[in-house]
Formats: C-alpha cells, sequence, structure tokens
C-alpha cells in the first residue's frame, strides 16, 4: 500500500497528537515509561493507522488483526493510542497507573478494552504472538498477528525459543519489530548485554530482516508492505532503529529516561520540543513525499 503524501502528512499529525497525548498522560500520572513510549509510538501509530484490521465498535471481532506489545511497560503511549480510537474513555488517562485505575502501568487485557495480551513481565510477547497466528492457520483465518519487542528483553533467552518455533512451523503470518532504541532500564543496552550483531541474530535463527529507521514513517510502512508482500516461508522481523523519547529532545536517547516524571517546567519545555519535531516531520514529508 504505497504511502501517499498526504496520507503519509495524515499520519504524521496523528503521531504528533498521541506523542502530546502520551506526554500528557505520563504528566497527570506523575511518572512513567515515558522514554520507551516515545521510541516506539511511530509504529504503533502506522500500525493501528494505516495497516491494521480492526473494528472498534467490535473489540473482539474474530477477523481482527492482532498485536501483541510485548514491551508492555510502553503502556504510557499504547493506552493514549487505544482511547484515541475510541476503545475507552480519554478520561482514563487521567488515572493511568493511579491507585483503582483500570490504566495500569502494564495494560491488562481484561480491564483496557482493544489489548490482545497483557504483557509486561519481559520477554513472553513473541511466544503468545507465535501461538496467536498459529491459531489462525488452524482456524483458517487471514488476520495478522504483529508483535513489539524491546530490544532490552531480547535478553532473555523465551524470544530464541519462540524466533526457532516461528521460523521452524513458517509462521508468516507474524509480522514482528524489535524497538530498536539501544536503551534500558540501567543502561545502554551494549553495556548491559552486548546484542550485536543483532540483524545477523534474527537471520540466523531463520527470520528474513529488514532493518529501517522506525522513526521515519515512510520506512515503517515500506516495512510493513515489503512483509505483506513476502513470498517466501520464512517469517519478517522488522528491526527498527529508534530513539528513546524520541520528539523530546532534551530526553532522547539517555537511558534514564526509560521511566521518569515531569515537573511543570519540564512539562512545558516539552510541548515546545515536540513543537519543533513536529515542524521538520511535516517538511520532512513535504519535501520527500509523491
Amino acid at each position: 500500500m504505497p504511502l501517499s503524501k498526504a496520507e503519509w502528512l495524515s499520519l504524521e499529525k496523528k503521531a504528533d497528537e498521541l506523542r502530546r497525548l502520551t506526554l500528557d498522560t505520563t504528566f497527570w500520572a506523575g511518572s512513567g515509561h515515558i522514554g520507551g513510549g516515545l521510541s516506539v509510538l511511530d509504529i504503533l501509530t502506522v500500525l493501528y493507522h494505516k495497516y491494521m484490521n480492526i473494528k472498534v465498535d467490535q473489540p473482539k471481532w474474530e477477523d481482527r488483526d492482532r498485536l501483541i506489545l510485548s514491551k508492555g511497560h510502553a503502556g504510557v503511549a499504547y493506552a493514549p493510542l487505544l482511547c484515541d480510537l475510541g476503545f475507552n474513555d480519554k478520561e482514563q488517562l487521567k488515572t493511568f497507573n493511579l491507585t483503582n485505575s483500570k490504566m495500569g502501568i502494564h495494560l491488562d487485557s481484561n480491564k483496557v478494552v482493544g489489548v490482545d495480551a497483557s504483557t509486561g513481565s519481559l520477554g513472553h510477547g513473541l511466544s503468545i504472538a507465535v501461538g496467536t497466528a498459529l491459531a489462525a492457520r488452524v482456524l483458517k483465518k487471514d488476520y495478522k498477528t504483529f508483535c513489539i519487542l524491546g530490544d532490552g528483553e531480547c535478553d532473555e533467552g523465551a524470544n530464541w525459543e519462540a524466533a526457532m518455533t516461528a521460523a521452524h512451523f513458517k509462521v508468516t503470518n507474524l509480522i514482528s519489530f524489535v524497538d530498536r532504541n539501544k536503551c534500558m532500564i540501567d543502561g545502554r543496552t551494549e553495556d548491559i548485554m552486548n546484542l550485536e550483531p543483532f540483524c545477523d541474530k534474527w537471520a540466523s535463527f531463520g527470520f528474513i530482516v529488514k532493518e529501517i529507521d522506525g522513526n521515519n514513517i515512510k520506512e515503517i510502512c515500506e516495512a510493513v508492505d515489503f512483509a505483506y508482500e513476502n513470498k517466501t516461508d520464512k517469517p519478517v522481523m522488522i528491526v527498527a532503529n529508534t530513539k528513546k523519547g524520541c520528539g523530546i529532545e532534551f530526553i532522547e536517547d539517555d537511558y534514564r529516561w526509560h521511566y521518569g516524571a515531569f515537573d511543570e517546567e519540564k512539562y512545558e519545555k516539552a510541548k515546545v520540543e515536540l513543537d519543533k519535531t513536529y515542524k521538520k516531520r511535516v517538511e520532512r514529508a513535504e519535501k520527500e513525499g509523491a
């Protein structure tokens, strides 16, 4: 599905709105995993607003596409997206991660409408996604399963067991991403546990690997199109190089913002940074869009 300039600009507008709503949610909550939320938000925006076959009025529709957000701590960005779509009331975001709220810091699929799996115990999302994709085959359904991993959680061995399973059973109705922001809770990923050569690892486990700029709307769309057009018996892994805290310059690429809080001053400064980011992105889309 080629990306027109008008569609690119529309996706940039939506991603900007969701970045602001993610910032607001973090501010209302008093804190949150905003770094990894912002790094993955462009991918979430593209999937839900261009590709995924869903029905907001039928959240349990059997033929819907599924999304397994393995890096469940990015719920501070996922919750705003699901509320903005209309699955949940936006007012719930004002109680995100507060006592008795349905919107916990890791979204519970039994409480938050539109969430296909409760995640946050890292390393398990890809296994769930492989099972969901295999279920479609057994049920003779043509829905897609999308899975988004964090790069830090790729230290977990369960991911690689799931990768072997996906390749062995030729689970090509699964399209996976790694949010490769190169930061985790206590440092740079390569300092904590070296992942490189990362793309080669996925290829050696039987995946077709496509490496992209995961904060570039156009490249994300091209990667998903590539996965849709895959005619081989290998699943596709999209390694999306992103920036932690993407869009707010003073927190970008800083592992210390894996989890953080904004006082009034930082909150207002962040909004100014988002203005600058959106302006630059619109300029790029206007220049490069067809």
